[in-house]
């Protein structure tokens, strides 16, 4: 009984640290945000995500990309850091290999412009 009490002690205290975590992204720097949504339109990521600023396609098969910027993690499991956000996009298996989200081809300068982008889309 006393170890259910402790695991449900240390689970309440993991879920409570989270919920005052505060999102600050870095900025991308040599980034361009414009050319990352020119990006987002060429390589089709709305074909899977709601994007804002990308009228179509409008995908639902991902998560929409609304407010990206103030999530705290990206696919619910890596931090919303910058460097690990323009690999995430360019090549989302490396980091999840059982990910539904596929490599895009995209040089790394994309990337982090589609990055850039993403960190624009906050829920405001």
């Amino acid at each position: 009984m006393p170890i259910r009490r402790a695991a449900a002690a240390g689970a309440m205290l993991l879920v409570c640290g989270c919920a005052d975590v505060e999102v600050q992204p870095q900025p991308m720097a040599g980034a361009d945000a414009g050319r990352g949504r020119r990006v987002i339109e060429q390589v089709g990521c709305g074909a899977c995500h709601l994007i804002p600023g990308v009228a179509w396609p409008q995908g639902k098969v991902g998560p929409t990309l609304d407010g990206f910027a103030e999530q705290a993690l990206i696919a619910g499991r890596f931090p919303n850091q910058p460097e690990i956000l323009a690999r995430w996009v360019r090549d989302a298996p490396s980091l999840s290999p059982q990910t539904g989200m596929p490599a895009v081809p995209m040089t790394e300068q994309e990337a982090r412009d589609v990055a850039a982008y993403l960190y624009t889309l906050d829920a405001r």
